[in-house]
């Protein structure tokens, strides 16, 4: 489950940074340290929800 939590992680984590990112962009947050704060917070939550995806289709 290990790699497939892994593959997924590349998937899942690029497209919450993506969505964050665009959040705080459309929120009016404009300068580079929300912006970083955003895509870190999707990285940093793209561990457990790929886990719990990985977890459900296996």
């Amino acid at each position: 489950m290990t790699r497939l939590t892994m593959l997924l992680f590349s998937i899942i984590a690029t497209s919450l940074m993506g969505i964050l990112i665009v959040a705080a962009l459309v929120a009016g947050y404009t300068t580079a340290v929300p912006i970083e704060i955003a895509a870190g917070l999707g990285f940093v939550l793209g561990f457990p929800v790929s886990w719990m995806v990985a977890k459900a289709i296996a």
